[in-house]
């Protein structure tokens, strides 16, 4: 294999010049969306957009092509990376000439990606993440597969540590294909994935469609003949069953969505384990290689939902101290069985453990979540009115139900538990959450007690690691107490580093 000499001042990949251009074409396609929809319409109804012909337009459009390759050439010209010692040092900018140095012991993860067009031009991106501000993200676009493997190795291995740090590569012959998921099994997880997201997107894109061409069903005058199905003598049922077709419809439009996106995002999912170390590589047209560390983990999720347990599915997700929330999805592993959960834990948690005691917050927690359950009833209901006439409140008959058994489930699945040195703090409605958190990971600890809860003697109690805030909610005020003092004491008193 050859060997790359990152000491010296390197560019990447000519490729990066194709790969930065459909970078910035993609940009400026969403940004310049709603316009583009525009002119195709003016082009569409009159063969021209304002005082300007197919082909001034045509021009336009090829100059600004010709300016964003321009850019993508300098981009790639001024772009130079190298590591010195424990730094890794990267020159980028045009006109304005930027130097970035990042120490090594501040790198949080290096990870390789590949998307559909690397993967035509055969190369892969190296992106470089620390735990600071967006800034300090940094990505390479264009390398090859060997020269991104040498240049994550080379950022891992620190000179001046005192601890071996490039456990990551120096167990690589004992890496074994711990877990690779199955056909079956892929779309077993899309098809009992929890749902109400994709539903929800889908229903809001139809609904913005709708505004967004209001006028063209006017002009086909659907809304009329809507309308007259209210003059028979049966026409609310009509309304009810059309409702419920056009239901039913975005409800299979949103499932095959969430296949397909689970599908294309964790196919060929193989999790790796080397000696100190789990590996992930997953995609199909954006494909992701990665790799967990036990002491930058700062958050572990563990979840499932009544049908995927009774066919042994679990998935696990992992947060690490990131600013790039996009990628952090990248960070989960599904469709696991349980013998696969308890061993991933025991491995990146160091023999977690948990007792069968399972403390549950007030019931006043539930009062509560009823009575924002009732408000946002009555939110949903006056803008279906507004919008829809009286015509719309039909939809309580499912939001009602569906709302109650909200409030029962998400209850009755809340509960914590702190076993030293874990945290664990469950959750959920449909899915059955479970958070786990090392307790010497922890940054900071709040109690949280408005004048409502003071009158009725609970407390929440907020704590904060690098990743993200969970919250133990309306627990005994005594309770709250004690746990807020001994989780400040622990966060106060643990000389461990929290990564």
């Amino acid at each position: 294999m050859e060997e790359f000499d990152f000491s010296q001042p390197s560019r990447q990949s000519s490729k990066g010049i194709i790969v930065i251009f459909a970078v910035n074409a993609v940009k400026w396609l969403r940004a310049l969306f709603p316009a583009l929809v525009a002119l195709g319409f003016g082009l569409f109804r009159k063969n021209s957009f304002l005082t300007w012909s197919p082909w001034m337009i045509a021009l336009i459009i090829f100059v600004l092509l010709l300016l964003m390759l321009g850019v993508a050439v300098l981009k790639y010209l001024n772009f130079k990376f190298h590591v010195a010692d424990d730094d890794f040092h990267l020159d980028t900018g045009i006109i304005e000439k930027d130097k970035t140095i990042i120490p090594k012991s501040k790198i949080q993860n290096v990870y390789i990606q590949q998307n559909f067009l690397q993967q035509i031009i055969n190369v892969v991106s190296l992106k470089v993440e620390s735990a600071g501000d967006k800034k300090s993200e940094i990505e390479i676009n264009a390398l090859s597969r060997p020269m991104a493997l040498q240049l994550k190795k080379a950022l891992f291995d620190r000179k001046s540590a005192t601890v071996e740090t490039n456990d990551i590569f120096q167990d690589e012959v004992e890496a074994n294909v711990f877990f690779k998921i199955s056909i079956k099994r892929l779309f077993l997880e899309g098809l009992l994935h929890n749902h109400l997201k994709s539903f929800a997107i889908i229903t809001s894109f139809a609904f913005g469609i709708y505004y967004e061409f209001k006028s063209i069903i006017e002009d086909l005058q659907i809304n009329d003949n809507l309308d007259q199905l209210t003059t028979y003598e049966d026409g609310l049922a009509q309304v009810l069953y059309l409702n419920l077709l056009l239901g039913f419809i975005v409800l299979i439009i949103s499932i095959v969505y969430s296949v397909v996106r689970i599908v294309i995002g964790n196919f060929n999912l193989e999790v790796i384990e080397n000696n100190k170390t789990i590996e992930i590589s997953k995609g199909l047209l954006n494909k992701v290689s990665l790799t967990l560390t036990p002491d930058k983990i700062q958050n572990v999720i563990v979840k499932t939902n009544a049908l995927k347990r009774r066919l042994n599915l679990h998935s696990l997700y992992v947060k690490q101290a990131m600013t790039n929330e996009k990628q952090s999805k990248n960070f989960g592993i599904i469709a696991l069985e349980d013998v696969h959960i308890q061993h991933l834990l025991d491995k990146l948690l160091q023999n977690y453990h948990t007792s069968d005691e399972k403390r549950k917050p007030s019931s006043y927690y539930k009062r509560i979540m009823a009575f924002y359950s009732l408000l946002f009833l009555v939110l949903i209901n006056l803008i279906a009115v507004v919008l829809f006439d009286y015509n719309a409140l039909f939809v309580n008959l499912f939001l009602v139900p569906f709302m109650a058994l909200s409030v029962h489930y998400r209850y009755k699945k809340a509960y914590y538990n702190i076993t030293e040195p874990f945290l664990t703090v469950g959750s959920g409605f449909i899915d059955t959450k479970k958070e786990i958190i090392n307790i010497h990971k922890l940054q900071a600890v709040k109690l949280v007690q408005n004048i409502f809860q003071k009158r009725r003697g609970v407390a929440s109690v907020i704590v904060y690691t690098a990743s993200k805030s969970v919250t133990i909610p309306y627990v005994n005020e005594k309770q709250a107490k004690s746990i807020y003092d001994f989780l400040l004491f622990k966060v106060e008193s643990e000389g461990k580093n929290w990564m």
